[in-house]
């Protein structure tokens, strides 16, 4: 199996890393037509203005958004940005994916990152670490969201079909539950 992770700017290498670990071929996609060698795609935290920026820049909206449509899409931190229906910075066009809002940078600033325990729904752990950096924050759900995780019995993972996000990074933790579950159930 290869599955796409969005190589534009962002923390793309950990996520590379956390699917070579579960025996997923990761492949950088920096092109639209790279979409056409995976069957899933990985929206990576990173600077969501730029992320946006570049996604425009290089013609990726559409290539995105038809990929998305038939198949398993994770974004984390700037990728649930990405993903949401709306965001509360205009500098932002989300793709739609998930009928969720975001507010960027809703846990603080970068000297406010932290690393907590959260809490799952569906998974066998039922609590673990979760690394926040200028993370956003999910504040409306909309029809057919499931939430994966809170935190503070806030939403901070959410799903809807073969669409899911975290507010959080994974893979800074090491945690492959979420990448296993979208991609290898």
């Amino acid at each position: 199996m290869k599955i796409g992770v969005l190589a534009l700017q962002g923390d793309f290498e950990k996520h590379s890393l956390l699917l070579e670990q579960l025996g997923i071929t990761p492949v950088r996609i920096r092109y639209p037509h790279d979409l056409d060698t995976v069957e899933g795609l990985v929206f990576p935290g990173g600077e969501s203005t730029t992320l946006m920026h570049l996604i425009e820049q290089n013609a990726f909206r559409t290539p995105l958004s038809e990929f998305a449509a038939s198949h398993p899409v994770l974004g984390t931190c700037a990728g649930l940005i990405l993903m949401a229906t709306s965001v509360d910075d205009s500098r932002i066009n989300p793709l739609g994916l998930l009928d969720i809002d975001a507010r960027r940078n809703a846990y603080g600033r970068q000297v406010f990152s932290f690393t907590d325990q959260i809490q799952l729904t569906h998974f066998p752990d039922q609590r673990v670490s979760a690394t926040f950096i200028r993370a956003p924050k999910i504040t409306r759900i909309g029809t057919g969201i499931e939430i994966l995780a809170t935190w503070k019995n806030e939403p901070v993972g959410v799903m809807s079909g073969n669409h899911m996000a975290l507010s959080f990074h994974p893979e800074l933790d090491g945690y492959s539950g979420f990448h296993k579950y979208l991609f290898l159930s």
